[in-house]
C-alpha cells in the first residue's frame, strides 16, 4: 500500500501550477552523478509476524550482565514502572507543548507542574517548559546573559563539562569567541573565587560554573563567586548535569545564581544510547522576558475555574524575528512529563533518600579504591556521586571481568584534559551494587 495519498491527477495539477510537466523535470537541478541508476537493493516486504521474529532474534544479541561506572553528564538511575505507563497514555504521548489550551488542559498542567518542580529544586523564580538538553540550555543561557548585559565577554570554568564548553563555543562562533577560561584548582578540583576575580573584567557578560562540576567536585564557593560576578555587572550561570544532587545540595538560586540550567535525564529518562535528553532552564523573575523557550501559566477561565495557557512564547514563529530570544523549534514535552511523573512519585522524602543512597555508594567506592596501591583520589573536594581517580596508567577503560562480561571502569579524562591523562571519572548510582563496586576494586588490584 502506498503511503503517498496523491493521485496522478493531483500530481499533474500541482506540477502545472508551478510550471513543470513531470516530477523528473521538477528535480532536474540535481546533478546526474548523484542520482541512482538502479533501484535500491532492499529485501522484499515480510509479514508482521516475521518482523517480530527477526526483532526478537536481534534483541538476543544485546549484552546483559555488564557493569558500568560511566557518568559524565549521563547517569543510570532506576526508573519506576509507573513512569513509562503514565507517559504512554495517548492523551500525554507527545513531544510538543500544545497550542490549543481549550483541548489541552491536562498536558499544559503537566508542563506547569514541571516548571514548578524545577523552580523548587533550583531556588529560582521562573522556569520554562523544557529545552533540548543541558548543553544547549547552558549555551542559550550565555546568549541570554549577553542580551541582558549588552557585553560580549564570557568566562567559563574549566571544570565545566568539556562538551558543554564546546557547544557554547559553537553558539558564539558567529559573533567571535570572546571566551575566557577560569582554571580549576589542581588540588581541590574546584573553581576558586580568586581565580574568577583575575579573569573577569568590565566586558564580562557572565560566568558559567557547574555544580557538582565535571570532576564530581562540589563547588563550595558559589556564593562568593556570585558576589564577585555581580560587582562587575555580570551574571552567574550555574549548570547542573546531575540534578539528583539537588536532593542534598543548597539550590543555586539561594547562592546568588541568576540563571540555572541543566540536564534532566536523571529524572526518569533512560540512557538509551544517547537520548533524547531534557534540558531545564530557570531564571530570576526580572529576566523573564529574555528567557528562551515557552512558559505555561496558570489563570482562570470565563467561569472562574483554574485554567492553563501558554503565557510566554518568545520564538520567531510567535513574535518578530528581531525580538525572538531563541530559534528553538521543537520541544521535549514528553521527556519533561516523564521527569514530572518521576519526581512526583519520589516526593521530597524519597528524592532526598535516593540522593543519600547515591552519595553513600560513591563514598564506599571512593574509599575502597583509595586503599589500592597506585590508585589515588585526584581531588580533595567533597563529591556527590562522581569522583576522579589517578590510576597511574593502570586503567584500560573497559575490561572483561567474568565470562566475557564487560566492566566499564569510567571515563578516561586524557582526551579532555592533557594533565589528567592517567585519570578516570568514576560514577556510582543506586544501580551499582556493593558487589559491583567490589568487582571494580578487584580489577584494579589485579592490574
Amino acid at each position: 500500500m502506498s503511503y503517498i495519498p496523491h493521485t496522478e491527477k493531483d500530481i499533474h495539477d500541482m506540477l502545472s501550477q508551478i510550471g513543470f510537466s513531470s516530477v523528473k523535470e521538477l528535480f532536474s537541478d540535481i546533478p546526474k552523478g548523484l542520482l541512482l541508476k538502479e533501484s535500491l537493493n532492499l529485501p522484499t516486504g515480510i509479514s508482521e509476524q516475521e518482523v517480530l521474529g527477526k526483532l526478537k532474534s536481534l534483541s538476543k544479541k544485546n549484552r546483559s550482565g555488564d557493569i558500568s561506572f560511566l557518568g559524565g553528564g549521563v547517569y543510570r538511575h532506576y526508573i519506576p514502572s509507573p513512569v513509562n505507563h503514565i507517559i504512554s497514555r495517548s492523551e500525554f504521548y507527545s513531544a510538543y507543548t500544545p497550542y490549543q489550551p481549550e483541548i489541552s488542559q491536562g498536558t499544559l498542567q503537566a508542563m506547569f507542574e514541571f516548571q514548578s518542580l524545577i523552580c523548587q529544586l533550583t531556588g529560582m523564580d521562573i522556569s520554562n517548559a523544557s529545552m533540548y538538553d543541558g548543553a544547549s540550555a547552558t549555551a542559550e543561557a550565555v546568549l541570554m546573559a549577553k542580551r541582558i548585559t549588552k557585553k560580549t565577554g564570557v568566562a567559563l570554568s574549566h571544570a565545566l563539562h568539556p562538551e558543554y564548553r564546546d557547544v557554547i563555543k559553537t553558539y558564539l562562533s558567529v559573533d567571535g569567541n570572546n571566551i575566557a577560561k577560569i582554571p580549576y584548582c589542581t588540588k581541590t578540583g574546584r573553581t576558586l573565587p580568586e581565580k574568577v576575580e583575575t579573569i573577569i573584567n568590565k566586558d564580562t557578560s557572565c560566568v558559567v560554573l557547574q555544580q557538582p562540576n565535571f570532576f564530581g567536585c562540589i563547588e563550595e564557593d558559589i556564593k562568593a563567586i556570585a558576589e564577585l560576578v555581580h560587582n562587575k555587572g555580570a551574571l552567574l550561570i550555574v549548570s547542573i548535569t546531575e540534578p539528583l544532587s539537588l536532593g542534598l545540595l543548597k539550590p543555586p538560586g539561594e547562592l546568588g545564581a541568576d540563571i540555572v540550567t541543566g540536564e534532566g535525564q536523571s529524572f526518569g529518562l533512560p540512557v538509551s544510547f544517547g537520548g533524547p535528553y531534557l534540558g531545564f532552564f530557570a531564571v530570576k523573575e526580572k529576566y523573564l522576558r529574555q528567557m528562551p523557550g515557552r512558559i505555561v501559566g496558570e489563570t482562570v477561565d470565563n467561569k472562574g475555574e483554574r485554567a492553563y495557557v501558554l503565557t510566554i512564547a518568545t520564538r520567531e514563529q510567535h513574535i518578530r524575528r528581531g525580538k525572538a530570544t531563541s530559534n528553538i523549534c521543537s520541544n521535549e514535552g514528553l521527556c519533561a512529563f516523564a521527569a514530572t511523573v518521576y519526581l512526583c512519585l519520589l516526593g521530597k522524602k524519597g528524592f532526598k533518600e535516593l540522593a543519600l543512597l547515591n552519595l553513600h555508594k560513591a563514598e564506599y567506592a571512593k574509599r575502597e579504591l583509595s586503599k589500592i596501591p597506585g590508585i589515588k583520589i585526584r581531588f580533595l573536594s567533597p563529591i556527590f556521586n562522581e569522583f576522579v581517580i589517578d590510576t597511574g596508567g593502570k586503567s584500560k577503560k573497559t575490561v572483561q571481568y567474568s565470562d566475557g562480561k564487560a566492566l566499564y571502569q569510567g571515563i578516561p579524562l586524557g582526551g579532555f584534559y592533557r594533565e589528567l591523562k592517567n585519570s578516570l571519572l568514576i560514577s556510582v548510582t543506586e544501580l551499582n551494587s556493593k558487589e559491583e563496586i567490589d568487582i571494580l576494586a578487584n580489577t584494579f588490584k589485579k592490574s
